[in-house]
């Protein structure tokens, strides 16, 4: 008796270890998505627009960051560097107009 009582532990620890590893990692979602193709679509394609759009923004916040960042160093006149972004920053001024 005392033999079963043990095996039962372990295999009711190891089932709980396995339930937990696949709760963890979304398993049983992931099949259900697999399933379904149509889900399938439509998630991947929100995804994509959701990366897209988060590139998009981030590449501006990062570009307008620098032009303000290379105004500032136009504004020090430093002679070589200052006329060379000067340049930089009428052409990306003309540009945005």
């Amino acid at each position: 008796m005392f033999i079963k009582k043990k095996k039962f532990e372990l295999l009711a620890k190891n089932i709980d270890e396995l339930n937990y590893a696949l709760i963890k990692n979304r398993f049983i979602d992931l099949a259900e998505i697999l399933g379904n193709r149509k889900e399938l679509i439509i998630r991947n394609l929100i995804s994509g627009i959701a990366k897209g759009v988060g590139i998009g923004i981030g590449f501006s916040i990062l570009t307008a960051t620098l032009v303000i960042i290379l105004q500032k160093i136009v504004t020090l006149n430093i002679p070589v560097i200052g006329d060379y972004i000067s340049d930089i920053v009428d052409i990306v001024e003309n540009n945005r107009k």
